[in-house]
């Protein structure tokens, strides 16, 4: 008689069909949502500017600026090579410096493009009708190749891209351990190389140092990379889903990449910061054209989350091997006492 095989708990057809009509709108209204708000709302919010010079002549400027309400920070400095010093060191995105010929502005195209040309419409706004053009001078250029930035920005995205599939492989394919570990790290390395060598050396869109760029490209896609590993080792295959969610559908909108982070509605600039993507790109135009002024703190966000992962693969592989079979202490059984030869059968009467 063949034996029916047991049947397996399934969930019904009808549900299956609801869950994707209801999942994928919501991801669809999740993904436009994350990328158009931000795009939408672009504005200075407290954006870094610098003001130099006499305080006589610096007043009406900061004045003039203070009152675009929430829109600027404003940095006081003593003269233009103080103010020129803040732009190199990223502790501003622009100044402007009170001339006796009139306020000449300061940028850094490389911090951001967006940046220098809003700085730029806006004191040329302010300026009186008919008053002399202002001048301006651009401290740190962007490169040539890239001088609007947006091959800089488009690059966010694939190094997301990398760093998810990168976890995601290594957590499907069964690597435990410090298999897994080394899988990531081997990983985000060439990934590094592959990035520095299409973006600095064929595209122009970094212009520094050519093994930093690809340090600061390997530990930003390690720390994507260890990051969804770690949470599938930490939640199962639901963990690759929010890190995938956590990378490419927040973190890659919030990153301030094309612009800067400043000028996203909060709090996406800031929580932009705290996820590889944005961390990275700050990290990277940090390297690639400030001679790694402001690097500590993104650096340090890619380091948290590089090792954090880490940490989550290699505990789950403890974790999931198979111990060692313990020693039986019951004592050996005894072998079978022999069998007597069975009796002579008793003679005939």
């Amino acid at each position: 008689m063949p034996v029916t095989p047991a049947s397996h708990h399934t969930v019904p057809a009808s549900r299956r069909v609801l869950a994707v009509m209801v999942m994928v709108p919501l991801l669809a209204a999740l993904a436009l949502w994350a990328f158009a708000w931000p795009a939408t709302r672009m504005a200075p919010r407290d954006l870094p500017l610098g003001v130099a010079g006499p305080a006589a002549a610096a007043a009406p400027l900061e004045q003039r600026l203070a009152s675009h309400e929430g829109a600027f920070e404003i940095h006081r400095y003593a003269d233009e090579a103080a103010a020129r010093a803040a732009l190199e060191n990223r502790e501003v995105y622009g100044a402007v410096v009170a001339t006796p010929q009139g306020p000449h502005l300061l940028t850094a195209s490389a911090a951001s493009p967006a940046v220098a040309q809003l700085l730029t419409q806006a004191l040329a706004s302010q300026a009186p009708a008919g008053a002399q053009a202002v001048p301006v001078t651009d401290v740190v250029p962007a490169p040539v190749a890239d001088a609007r930035g947006t091959g800089f920005g488009a690059s966010v995205l694939p190094l997301a891209l990398a760093g998810v599939a990168a976890g995601a492989l290594v957590s499907l394919s069964g690597l435990r351990g410090g298999r897994a570990v080394t899988a990531v790290l081997g990983a985000a390395t060439l990934v590094g190389l592959t990035g520095a060598a299409l973006a600095h050396s064929w595209l122009g869109v970094l212009s520094g140092n050519w093994w930093a760029e690809a340090g600061v490209l390997a530990l930003t896609v390690a720390a994507i990379a260890g990051g969804v590993a770690g949470l599938h080792a930490l939640l199962g295959k639901a963990g690759i889903g929010l890190g995938a969610l956590l990378i490419v559908l927040l973190g890659n909108p919030f990153s301030g990449a094309a612009g800067a982070p400043q000028l996203l509605p909060e709090p996406a600039g800031l929580i932009g910061q705290w996820l590889p993507p944005g961390a990275g790109s700050s990290l990277l135009r940090s390297v690639a054209f400030f001679d790694g002024a402001a690097a500590a703190g993104p650096a340090l966000v890619l380091s948290v989350w590089a090792v954090l992962g880490v940490t989550a693969i290699v505990f789950a592989g403890r974790r999931s091997a198979p111990a060692a079979p313990a020693a039986s202490s019951l004592p050996a059984p005894s072998a079978p006492a022999p069998v007597d030869a069975a009796p002579a059968p008793a003679p005939r009467p």
